[in-house]
């Protein structure tokens, strides 16, 4: 999520993949349009892996994931603050009233 990525930076991240089960993944995430693969050596052929549109507005939700699933094993929690290193909170934000929902509920309407 971090912008363009190779192959092998991709299985260092993720720390102990199998490369046939990265490649898998990477494979199905192209196929269902998360993630773009771009040509950076035709020989041996080698890709740069990168996120669509629709893979970056994922993102979001994925890191509010990851965020949830570190503070509940007992971590610190995924996404700070760089300036002061505090952890940062997910609100739910109206742009018309320009007015921030605490506890959505009765004032959250679904589609």
């Amino acid at each position: 999520m971090e912008g363009p990525a190779r192959f092998g930076d991709l299985q260092a991240a993720l720390g102990g993949i199998a490369p046939n089960v990265l490649t898998q993944r990477l494979r199905h995430l192209q196929a269902i349009g998360l993630v773009s693969a771009e040509p950076y050596s035709r020989r041996p052929p080698r890709m740069v892996y990168e996120l669509t549109g629709p893979g970056r507005e994922l993102a979001g939700p994925l890191r509010l994931l990851a965020d949830w699933g570190s503070r509940r094993a007992g971590g610190r929690g995924g996404v700070r603050h760089e300036a002061c290193g505090t952890p940062l909170e997910a609100r739910w934000w109206c742009p018309t009233c320009e007015t921030t929902v605490d506890e959505p509920g009765e004032d959250l309407q679904h589609l």
